[in-house]
């Protein structure tokens, strides 16, 4: 990297190197070295951690309602691999990895290659200006995948999400009662709400009884603050 290239790479990832020399390491391959210590793999190493613990503490923080449980699904589908990769692609950085002739362009291998490539840029970044500087880097990067994961995690599992919410803080366990159901056989829906120690939230319907609950769950949420109300055609099965 000459220090054109350099200057470009920093303006890419919103970092300036007091030692140019940690970037162009966080950017050579062991493919291009004889000793594997000059490669960016210790870097990957280090940045792996920082990454999981900037990860997790803003996870604790920002969803204090949260499980372990919760808190590890969703922190997985933030640090994976498929991530890393797709966030080092999104800033067009694998064409600056210094990569030997010899290594395999297969997609599952570059793909490895460029989510250890962001792990090594944090590590390089954590060395060079501590850790509020790797901290910011990564909510940078990582923060607006948070809340996309979270609304991913979420959808779907508002009866879990309510179950721990319920058992954290009222120490019960919700029920589901059936209220009514209407249509032919062939056609059904649902009418289901949830309980919680004798409290009975709103009502809501579903094709079936697993949609239904799910759905009830989802009202009970609103009604107890953890979720933020939406309008009837927003809100997600």
């Amino acid at each position: 990297m000459n220090k054109t290239v350099l200057q470009q790479v920093e303006q890419i990832i919103g970092y300036e190197f007091s030692d140019k020399r940690l970037l162009r390491t966080a950017f050579t391959h062991s493919s291009v070295v004889d000793n594997p210590t000059l490669s960016n793999e210790r870097l990957e190493f280090l940045g792996d951690s920082v990454l999981g613990v900037v990860v997790c503490q803003t996870l604790f923080e920002r969803f204090p309602s949260y499980l372990e449980g919760e808190l590890t699904k969703i922190k997985s589908m933030i640090v994976s691999r498929k991530t890393c990769a797709k966030l080092a692609t999104e800033l067009g950085l694998l064409e600056f990895l210094n990569l030997g002739k010899g290594v395999n362009d297969s997609r599952a291998l570059m793909g490895s290659l460029i989510a250890a490539l962001i792990e090594a840029i944090i590590g390089a970044i954590y060395i060079d200006g501590g850790f509020e500087a790797a901290r910011d880097f990564i909510l940078r990067i990582f923060g607006p995948l948070i809340e996309q994961a979270d609304a991913k995690h979420i959808q779907g599992n508002f009866k879990s999400l309510l179950q721990q919410f319920a058992q954290q803080h009222f120490n019960a366990t919700p029920v589901y009662e059936l209220l009514d159901e209407k249509g032919p056989d062939h056609d059904k829906c649902f009418e289901t709400h949830a309980v919680i120690s004798g409290r009975h939230f709103p009502s809501a319907w579903g094709t079936n009884k697993k949609e239904a609950e799910q759905k009830a769950a989802q009202s009970a949420l609103i009604e107890l603050g953890v979720l933020k109300k939406k309008s009837p055609d927003t809100i997600s099965d």
